[in-house]
């Protein structure tokens, strides 16, 4: 693990990186997905009606993510934080105004944009470049702010709705992101010091060969190999998630097994963060590329294959294993293949492209329960793409220039 002096040396860009994972939550799918029943009512939206809206507005956000992530190559990281927390905090009061089916959409767009992409961009993007060595230990701590929203805000939301009207909730969501903003000048107060470890790093990267522009990496053969590995665990845990409440009735689980399995979630994705940091620090993200989707696989065969309650929380804990292992790997393998002089470019289009990944899911998915696909039947073909697509991240040749793991 980490030593105590690195720790003490760096503990607030780290607890920044904790705090925009966390407060990424409200653009995440598994807490908008609380108030599919009560949105469809509203609006008198069906599953692939709703479905739809999500993945356009989702679909809409990953364009702009690719243009708007590349962004924090050229501004300052407290400028670029304020200004996605403040657009977050905007799309949550979007989304309790709307008053039609497009003021809902446009609202689901800021918060996939903001939300899920570019809060989430900032956090692991500062992680990636400031640190080296210990990047697989220091994403973990980071990303722990995932784990921690996902095994709050299902406990509240499931409270919280039993008491006011779904709305208010997220007129909270939005005054708690208002509240907040000044953590972000706290957090990164010492800034300075950290913008000469990334001068460090992007000499080192230049040194190596791997300060690849996003248009080199686009002719990468082996970007194209491991993509669909990369935007899996995005594709199926999205698409399931988001139908998670119809899947609770199909499979007869009631709302408080559900809450109970989702925060089993939580801490085994936990557990998997912590271990995997230094894991890929000692094997590095590239060689775990074609293994890491062996929860994904587990947990769809599970909601094919078993039946009962029991397979609730074994569903969700092997998709919380998976989620942890996934948001580290993921945050490490573009500065480990590619360097960090251009890591905004190319992690805004890899984000992209998971955003894009989890854009499609709940319209598929949702148009094939309405066409009578069950449950099972969907969590088999993922577990087959699942399968597949680690076959195809086993087969990438090894990088033309110097060994990624040297970065």
């Amino acid at each position: 693990m980490l030593r105590p002096t690195f720790i003490r040396e760096h503990w607030r860009l780290i607890a920044f990186g904790f705090f925009m994972c966390f407060c990424s939550s409200f653009g995440q799918t598994f807490f908008i997905s609380w108030f599919g029943g009560e949105i469809r009512s509203s609006f008198g939206l069906s599953h692939g009606d709703f479905g739809s809206i999500y993945s356009i507005a989702t679909l809409s956000s990953a364009a702009v993510l690719v243009w708007l992530g590349r962004t924090i190559d050229i501004v300052s990281l407290r400028s670029f934080s304020v200004a996605v927390v403040v657009g977050l905090a905007g799309a949550c009061l979007l989304m309790a105004s709307a008053w039609n089916a497009v003021a809902l959409g446009v609202a689901i767009f800021g918060l996939r944009l903001f939300g899920q992409g570019l809060v989430s961009h900032a956090s692991l993007t500062a992680m990636g470049r400031y640190f080296k060595a210990e990047r697989g230990r220091v994403i973990s701590l980071a990303s722990l702010g995932y784990n921690f929203g996902e095994a709050v805000f299902p406990r509240l939301v499931v409270a919280a709705l039993v008491i006011i009207e779904w709305r208010m909730i997220w007129v909270a969501a939005a005054v708690a992101l208002f509240v907040s903003l000044p953590m972000i000048g706290s957090f990164l107060k010492e800034l300075g010091t950290h913008d000469l470890l990334l001068k460090a790093r992007r000499e080192e990267s230049s040194a190596a060969g791997l300060d690849y522009r996003l248009a080199e990496v686009l002719r990468d053969p082996g970007l194209w190999m491991r993509l669909p590995a990369i935007v899996a665990p995005a594709f199926v845990f999205t698409g399931l998630i988001f139908h998670q409440v119809h899947m609770a009735q199909i499979k007869d689980w009631s709302p408080s097994l559900v809450a109970w399995s989702f925060g089993l979630a939580a801490v085994l994705s936990v557990v998997s963060t912590i271990l995997a940091g230094p894991l890929i620090d000692w094997l590095s993200a590239r060689r775990l590329m074609p293994f890491f989707l062996t929860p994904l696989i587990a947990s769809c065969w599970v909601l094919y294959a078993v039946g009962g309650d029991l397979a609730a929380p074994l569903f969700f804990g092997l998709l919380g294993v998976n989620s942890g292992l996934t948001l580290v790997l993921l945050g490490a393998v573009w500065p480990e293949l590619y360097g960090v002089t251009h890591l905004g470019a190319i992690r805004s289009f890899g984000h992209a492209a998971m955003v894009f990944s989890s854009g499609l899911a709940p319209a598929v998915m949702g148009l094939l329960i309405d066409r009578g696909i069950t449950f099972e039947q969907i969590a088999l073909g993922c577990a087959i793409y699942g399968v597949a697509a680690s076959v195809l991240a086993s087969s990438v040749p090894r990088p033309r220039r110097a060994s990624a793991s040297e970065v």
